[in-house]
């Protein structure tokens, strides 16, 4: 399975967070990873949009992006963060943020979710679903228009899903769910661990380390924690998925897509060639992390009923 030439380079010139040795950290040298952003550069420019405030909800520090100059309802993103849920923020998806607001029109959401290890399982959860449940209880001051959607990238991709079934299951209907790269199983015994388990960005004894600061000790078939176990896919949120060929997590991705077709939810898989985990975060490396932006944002502007252009 040949790399993306992209690929290739970035993991000859590039490292994880924390430079390497996650088992080396203590909680000091986590926090002083997440100061730092060594790829800030990459993650695109921070886009003058109409409007950028930070607000909370029910005590979860938000930051929300309008591109709309105007004053009127629209829909609502509610995006989760990656970083294996102990790095990255509201701050370091910046730009991430503006972007989404720019592509798909909608009002963004982006969630500063407390972090493990400081804040273990089900912290991370359970501030994903206020915010989400928040934006349905208070849609004047979003100016949401009544359509809500979720989003994330990896841990943040397991965020959206979990708060996915948890808005069904309170009889909230979520108009969309994009998982971009997403943490769905916690198992780890699929073959895309076997085949991508080391080398190719983040590694399995990587994933194994961030889930051990996240739920030592959880039950990993909790559905909180892996929501490619929830009893029951019926009637969940239509979904977008985004998936990289050389990536650990593509197999419980792609799976979770299956599981909802089989339930009769719609649900489109989208497989980027060659691709490792994390680039679609990247846009200043990958080619291809802006035709997966595109995507995502066309399938929820559809799903908005967002007519046009942006």
């Amino acid at each position: 399975m040949p790399l993306n030439p992209q690929a290739r380079e970035f993991l000859a010139r590039y490292r994880p967070d924390d430079g390497g040795g996650l088992d080396s950290l203590d909680l000091a040298a986590i926090r002083e990873a997440r100061a730092a952003d060594p790829m800030a550069a990459h993650r695109g420019p921070l886009t003058r949009i109409a409007s950028v405030r930070d607000e909370t909800a029910e005590g979860v520090p938000i930051r929300i992006y309008r591109a709309d100059r105007g004053d009127g309802p629209l829909p609502v993103l509610v995006s989760f963060h990656g970083g294996g849920w102990v790095f990255g923020g509201v701050k370091r998806d910046d730009a991430t943020g503006r972007d989404l607001a720019l592509r798909t029109g909608a009002v963004v959401v982006s969630a500063g979710y407390r972090l493990a290890p400081e804040h273990p399982f089900p912290a991370a959860a359970d501030d994903a679903w206020t915010v989400v449940r928040d934006v349905f209880a208070r849609p004047a001051f979003y100016q949401c228009d009544g359509s809500v959607a979720v989003i994330g990238v990896s841990a943040g991709g397991n965020l959206a899903a979990v708060a996915a079934w948890q808005a069904r299951d309170a009889g909230l209907r979520l108009t969309h769910q994009a998982l971009v790269t997403p943490v769905l199983d916690l198992a780890g015994d699929t073959p895309s661990y076997a085949a991508f388990g080391r080398g190719f960005g983040l590694d399995a004894a990587e994933m194994a380390w961030f889930a051990r600061q996240y739920a030592p000790g959880a039950d990993p078939a909790d559905p909180r924690l892996s929501p490619l176990r929830v009893p029951s896919a019926t009637g969940l949120a239509p979904a977008t998925i985004v998936t990289a060929e050389c990536d650990v997590l593509r197999d419980e991705a792609e799976r979770y897509g299956e599981r909802l077709t089989g339930a009769g939810v719609p649900a489109e898989v989208a497989r980027y060639e060659g691709a490792v985990h994390g680039f679609y975060s990247f846009p200043g490396l990958f080619d291809q992390a802006l035709e997966a932006r595109e995507l995502v944002a066309r399938r929820l502007r559809d799903a908005f009923g967002l007519e046009g252009e942006p």
